[in-house]
């Protein structure tokens, strides 16, 4: 029996994070994965593969709408080849999944192969895909083994026509209508694939905004940005049944005034999130519980009631986000080699990456006003910046909240191009406690999108905004 230092199971971006960290303190690691290949969900079905599809329908949308506005003229018919689009997604997946199993054999982590179950505390029972099994002692277990789609009771996942994102992400035909319940990241993101490629796209959210984890003047620009795109919207609409007729999908659905009313499309992609996966974990026999969500408990330092067992990612509680996860990883390594690690999930960003982009960090408005808590707002409109004139990004903006008395940023949220790159310097700076105008005496280069993180801080320093 092979004997290590610490076992992860579960090999997507907290998991394998965790076991490379982990090594590089000297532990003796090894990851336990169920998947052939590493990088679990994000990797494979998820951030990364979903990534080069909006990537590539971004450049044919760019072709056939925009090219002629820049001078490019192009003759013939432009034809989008989804089959070549999901390929060359493959492409870029398998390259990233390599790279994850260069990192496994370059830190001398032993990768195993199969669903990995508790036997006791200290002994890991490990079985293949052809059902034979082996079994390892880790002296400490990091459980990282992620989510699953969510769905609805009355909504049979078929993978022909009712799909989740993993069959979204590998369809044969271009849907004529995609009817996508759900208006969070997932749906919005694969929603906009598929619009940009020519279907025809609702979107049935049962809340009354889409991305309703966000501040409500990000999710108010967005609906404005993807309405303008051909994206049509169903808020406070309620699905009660989802039925596959075999060549299309009928949804009956309560609207807001609660008449029934019914959607036909030819794809209906469920969207309403994910929950936690620990199938097979074998977790009663370590006297591990879940709690009502599905999660497991852990205190501060991510260690769950059995003392030598630890799980992050999207098994805790939390935002479920591949960077968070990594920083979990990062910290029970740590803590495992006697460091002092810590993470303040405040400023963990998210971010939506449709077109224009969407992303946040610290408090929303609306959690200011619910704690009471005094606040000053510095607002700046991407229309009003030269680069994003020049390359006809306009829609967004960026928006400061800082403390009415000491200036401190209390959070950044922003709509509009490389937004997903631009919170970087929100997060940095709230990291230090940087006031608004901390940001306003910063120099940023001209012409930059970041100039709109510049002229929000003056904006949020006595109204003191340049270029508007």
């Amino acid at each position: 029996m092979s004997s290590f230092d610490v076992a992860v199971i579960g090999s997507g971006p907290g998991g394998y994070v965790a076991a490379i960290r982990c090594a590089q303190l000297g532990m003796k690691t090894a990851i336990i994965e169920k998947r052939k290949t590493l990088g679990g969900t994000c990797l494979n079905v998820g951030c990364i593969p979903s990534k080069a599809l909006l990537d590539s329908s971004h450049h044919y949308e760019h072709a056939t709408k925009h090219f002629a506005d820049h001078g490019i003229e192009i003759s013939g018919d432009i034809k989008a080849n989804l089959e070549k689009m999901i390929a060359r997604k493959q492409s870029v997946v398998d390259q990233t999944c390599d790279g994850v199993q260069f990192l496994m054999k370059k830190n001398n982590i032993e990768v195993i192969n199969g669903i990995g179950s508790f036997k006791d505390a200290t002994h890991i029972v490990v079985t293949a895909e052809d059902g034979t099994t082996s079994e390892i002692e880790a002296k400490q277990t990091i459980i990282a083994t992620g989510s699953s789609a969510s769905s609805l009771p009355f909504a049979e996942i078929d993978g022909t026509r009712v799909i989740t994102s993993t069959e979204a992400l590998e369809l044969k035909e271009i849907p004529k209508h995609l009817m996508v319940i759900g208006g969070g990241v997932i749906g919005l993101e694969l929603g906009q694939v598929y619009k940009r490629l020519g279907s025809e796209v609702s979107v049935i959210e049962y809340a009354d905004r889409i991305i309703p984890n966000m501040d409500s003047a990000c999710s108010k620009e967005l609906t404005k940005a993807m309405k303008k795109q051909g994206v049509k919207f169903f808020l406070k609409h309620c699905v009660k049944d989802v039925t596959n007729t075999g060549d299309e999908v009928v949804l009956k659905v309560t609207d807001k005034k609660e008449q029934e009313v019914e959607f036909k499309g030819d794809y209906c992609l469920v969207a309403i999130g994910r929950k936690p996966y620990t199938d097979g974990l074998g977790l009663e026999n370590v006297g591990i519980t879940t709690n009502e969500k599905g999660q497991i408990p852990t205190n501060g330092h991510l260690q769950t009631s059995v003392s030598n067992i630890y799980a992050i990612g999207d098994v805790v509680a939390g935002a479920m986000l591949a960077h968070k996860a990594e920083e979990e990883g990062v910290l029970v390594a740590e803590t495992l080699a006697g460091q002092k690690p810590h993470i303040d999930y405040n400023l963990i960003p998210g971010v939506v990456y449709t077109w224009p982009e969407v992303a946040g960090v610290g408090q929303t408005e609306e959690q200011l006003k619910a704690n009471g808590v005094k606040y000053k707002e510095g607002k700046f409109p991407f229309r009003a910046l030269g680069r994003s004139r020049a390359s006809a990004d306009l829609d967004g903006f960026v928006k400061i909240l800082a403390d009415a008395t000491t200036d401190e940023i209390l959070g950044v949220h922003m709509v509009g191009a490389r937004c997903a790159d631009l919170i970087a310097e929100a997060v940095v700076a709230m990291e230090y406690r940087a006031s608004a105008e901390d940001i306003a005496r910063m120099s940023h280069a001209h012409p930059t999108f970041t100039e709109a993180i510049k002229e929000a801080a003056l904006a949020a320093t006595e109204d003191r905004a340049l270029h508007v």
